[in-house]
């Protein structure tokens, strides 16, 4: 059985490598925070460093937070692409820049070493319920390999194209979510101040075209003015943030995504990063008090 190296246990990473433990994986892990394996240390090897992590490794597969991290975790000192085997089967599931996604991927085949871009969309929830979607970019008889991984954290696992193309498609995942939060957020608002009972229009629309998994899973969530991250606001930031930079690039007006992010930009200066995405009804409701 290929032996794994995981770098990353926050809120996804987490629960996402527990399930390749359970399925009997042998397992290394490295993340900056050991608190936060501090739950799986009886059933995998917690390190010290990357190196001590991936020497071994068949796979090695990253969960961290931004751009940055990945670059510092593949091509910092010491990092994978230093202390891997060759040929190692690299796969950052981080949502992360496309554009960097591209250069890793250039940068490991000069180490001698395979890269996917493979970023996922579900949040906690589907990490925990191992429904995640899967988008992936780079080889394709690498994704065929690391479909063998992809099962046990995803529902949904799709080739994409080329390397940077799973990240692309996570921008497009996140174009969408952006509409959907901020369009659930603005109905509860609007049935609010309508002077309806918000709880009853959410059941209403729950089930017609308007349902979608922001109605259901966050609907719920912000009429109880449960804030608690599934999602938090700051990453939320950075991907839209992502979005906006490959947008510039390619010279694509995206107003909703624009708009949105301001959104949250907003709620950031306000001290509210910490929060789940859905707490973008706070914004709503001072603008609205304003």
């Amino acid at each position: 059985m290929k032996k794994i190296a995981w770098i990353g246990t926050g809120v996804m990473g987490n629960a996402m490598v527990s399930h390749l433990i359970n399925a009997g994986y042998p397992v290394s892990i490295y993340t900056r925070s050991k608190e936060k394996a501090e739950n799986l240390k009886d059933r995998a090897a917690v390190c010290d460093s990357i190196g001590d992590a991936v020497k071994d490794a068949d796979v090695v597969i990253t969960m961290v937070g931004y751009p940055k991290d990945v670059k510092e975790v593949y091509a910092g000192v010491n990092g994978v692409f230093e202390s891997a085997k060759k040929g190692v089967l690299c796969i950052d599931m981080t949502t992360s820049s496309p554009t960097l996604a591209a250069q890793l991927s250039e940068l490991a085949k000069f180490k001698g070493l395979r890269m996917l871009d493979a970023p996922v969309s579900g949040g906690d929830i589907g990490a925990k319920n191992a429904t995640l979607s899967i988008m992936v970019g780079g080889d394709q008889k690498d994704f065929e390999q690391a479909n063998e991984f992809f099962a046990y954290m995803g529902k949904s696992i799709t080739y994409i194209g080329k390397a940077g193309a799973g990240q692309h498609c996570k921008m497009a995942n996140q174009i969408v979510v952006a509409g959907n939060i901020a369009a659930i957020t603005e109905s509860m608002h609007y049935a609010f101040n309508a002077g309806i009972d918000p709880e009853i229009v959410l059941q209403a629309i729950s089930g017609g075209a308007a349902g979608s998994w922001q109605v259901s899973n966050n609907g719920p969530k912000i009429l109880k003015q449960n804030y608690d991250p599934g999602f938090y606001i700051h990453h939320f930031i950075k991907d839209l943030t992502l979005v906006k930079e490959e947008a510039d690039k390619a010279h694509i007006d995206l107003p909703i995504a624009h708009q949105v992010l301001e959104l949250y930009r907003q709620l950031l200066e306000e001290g509210y990063g910490q929060l789940g995405t859905q707490a973008l009804i706070k914004a709503y409701k001072k603008n609205h008090e304003s």
